[in-house]
């Protein structure tokens, strides 16, 4: 039997799901097809109206080998299991002559324990699942929801928390559901054989693509116990995001409330000198955590080393006095044990890291209005693991509509531990960019405009030229407007002055739920939105009521920000630019992100307005702007605002017609 040409197989499968080929989306898929076929490495941009899903699943089914797909948004996850797959399935199989079978695996905690759910919570009665009085109905929120979960679990085929709608918050959550630390293993528990998360794992084995997330990832990157099947092909979608998303998973954090939980969970059951050595730790370490004061601790001073060596010795006496000690008074023994096991672990792998010191490791201290301070340990750089775990024994495809900073890929590719482009040697993994484009004529659509004529924002102070610029923008554009800010102060301090001078409504993030206040706003032509950073990426508006987005200023990183600035410092020791590796990359992604807000259909028009003069007159503002789409470039405001105007108009004529 011949095999089925790939333009035929993407062919059939576009039509399935109701698109139009696009040259770009052609030109990823060869290249996809080329790099899994000769086990090298692609970093392939590909812009909004691509459909870059299909770009990777057509050539990734017809290989036939396992693929796993990462991705770091909960709706690209379900849009790939609920529709791309099924339908690109159905649509390859008469060629293909098989039926590939996929599967969404996640991280145990994001499906409900059955175990903690019919058990109750070990220990911590005050959390408790039900009112202790024979289950009587619970009034408060958190009793409904508990109740409402319990429910669901009867109902529910996955066990996931993304399929309960309405949701529940992140405490009723806390309380049905269990890390990987604390779970008992199939094995031992009483549920095991119907375990939602056992069961997610056992189809992930079975499935030809796995599809889960970047923390998923960087688990099993990163923790050498593998959580995903053994596979080919990885694909990671919205690789623009995965460098932080392993930052996070390989981040450690020390808080009093977190070492005071794990004193009183494994209080009971060991000795009382190992307790009691514990809660001597614990109490030094909180009244240290009392005079911290936010920033990098670039040497740990003495008293916070020692403290720490004291917690992690007393952590390490009571972990093997939990292994010895057994108490049969104590009810649903094994779920208590594994719980304090599970926190004290935590404790000790967290300031064992921090006493031993690396040149590796940053640590700082960090001070939340409502949370107090905690201890945090970050590496310096996850390039290397990146570079060992990643790109070794299997061909990765990366993809963004976001990864080429400045001109190319070499920025993206070095915070992922690629050398550059082209580079030959032993160890050195073999890749190259794509930028496939984008069916979006950008220079047609769209203005990028530079307010040249403002002042330099400050570190402090309100910017009244700025806020003047920004009401003028938005009343020539009758509302319409996606705000970008830097800082949620900034968003505030601006909503609060223009609300008091414009005649249409302006959403504050915050003021409701996201998904609530995108919703106003695409409904709405004269409201306007402001917000910070998951605005930045996670807005989704085609259409006429998104026709300016304005940005308030470069988006670099604060320069209070303990690991960017050490990460800047370790370029520059090295003989590198550290603003520009850093800094500059960091904002030229945030710009990119955010200028990719207003072009979301073929139709759209309008203007992405930057209201920080720099983007013009600094050295680097050229590198941001080569880092944005290809809009028409102006500075002249007048121009801008007719524009704006003239887009307006138009809308409002086709609203009436």
């Amino acid at each position: 039997m011949t095999k089925p040409s790939l333009p035929d197989l993407l062919h059939a499968a576009v039509t399935a799901v109701g698109g139009t080929e696009r040259p770009g989306q052609v030109a990823m898929a060869e290249a996809v097809a080329e790099a899994v076929e000769d086990s090298s490495h692609l970093l392939v941009q590909a812009g909004t109206g691509t459909g870059k899903s299909l770009g990777y699943l057509v050539p990734a089914l017809a290989h036939g080998d396992r693929v796993v797909v990462a991705t770091a948004t909960l709706a690209l996850q379900r849009q790939l299991v609920e529709r791309d797959l099924p339908r690109t399935v159905e649509a390859l199989h008469p060629q293909l002559r098989r039926r590939p079978q996929f599967a969404m695996l996640k991280g145990r905690s994001n499906y409900v324990c059955l175990h903690r759910l019919h058990e109750g919570v070990p220990q911590e009665e005050e959390e408790g699942l039900f009112d202790p009085f024979e289950h009587a109905t619970p009034t408060s929120k958190l009793g409904k929801d508990l109740l409402r979960l319990r429910d669901w679990a009867d109902e529910t085929e996955t066990g996931d928390r993304d399929d309960l709608t309405p949701g529940v918050s992140d405490r009723a959550w806390g309380q049905v559901s269990v890390s990987s630390r604390e779970c008992l293993g199939a094995s031992k528990c009483a549920y095991g054989a119907e375990c939602f998360a056992e069961a997610a794992r056992e189809r992930a084995k079975l499935a030809d693509v796995i599809v889960t997330n970047h923390a998923l990832l960087a688990i099993d990157a990163i923790e050498g116990a593998p959580v995903l099947p053994q596979h080919d092909v990885l694909i990671v979608d919205e690789a623009h995001e995965l460098v932080s998303r392993v930052t996070g998973v390989a981040t450690g954090e020390l808080t009093p409330g977190q070492v005071n939980r794990a004193v009183k969970r494994a209080a009971k059951l060991v000795n009382e000198k190992a307790a009691d050595q514990l809660q001597t730790a614990s109490e030094t370490f909180e009244r240290l955590m009392e005079l911290a004061l936010p920033g990098r601790l670039e040497e740990i001073p003495e008293d916070l080393g020692y403290c720490l060596m004291a917690l992690r010795d007393a952590a390490r006496t009571v972990i093997s006095a939990l292994g010895t000690t057994r108490d049969k008074s104590v009810q649903d023994e094994d779920a208590v044990r594994k719980q304090a096991l599970a926190s004290v672990e935590s404790v000790h792998a967290v300031a064992e890291r921090i006493a031993n010191g690396s040149e590796y490791d940053v640590v700082w201290y960090e001070r939340h209005d409502r949370f107090g301070a905690s201890l945090r340990v970050a590496p310096l750089s996850v390039s290397g693991l990146l570079r060992e775990k990643l790109f070794a024994d299997r061909s990765v495809v990366l993809t963004s509509a976001t990864l080429k900073l400045g001109g190319d890929f070499n920025g993206v590719g070095a915070s992922l531990g690629l050398a550059p482009e082209g580079t030959e040697g032993e160890d050195v993994p073999r890749w190259k960019g794509l930028d496939v484009g984008s069916p979006f004529d950008y220079g047609k659509q769209g203005i990028l405009y530079v307010a040249k004529h403002l002042a330099q924002p400050g570190r402090e102070g309100s910017r009244t030229d700025m806020l003047d610029e920004l009401a003028e923008l938005i009343e020539a554009a009758g509302g319409r407007t996606l705000g970008l800010f830097s800082s949620m102060r900034a968003a505030q301090a601006a909503a609060e002055n223009l609300r008091g001078r414009l005649d249409m409504p302006i959403l504050l993030q915050g003021e409701e739920t996201l998904g609530e206040l995108i919703r106003t706003f695409a409904a709405d032509a004269r409201t306007c939105l402001f917000g910070t950073l998951s605005l930045w990426q996670g807005v989704d508006v085609p259409g006429p009521n998104c026709q300016l987005v304005v940005m308030d200023r470069v988006p670099f990183p604060r320069p209070d920000d303990p690991l960017m600035s050490a990460r800047q410092k370790a370029v520059e020791e090295a003989g590198g630019n550290g603003f520009m590796a850093v800094a500059a990359t960091h904002a030229a992604l945030l710009m990119a992100q955010g200028a990719g807000r207003l072009v979301r259909a073929t139709g759209d028009r309008g203007v992405v307005a930057v209201l920080d003069p720099r983007v013009e007159r600094a050295r680097y503002g050229s590198f941001l702007r080569k880092s944005m789409p290809e809009f028409w470039y102006t500075t002249d405001r007048n121009q801008v605002r007719r524009s704006l105007a003239a887009i307006d108009a138009a809308a409002k004529a086709a609203e009436g017609a």
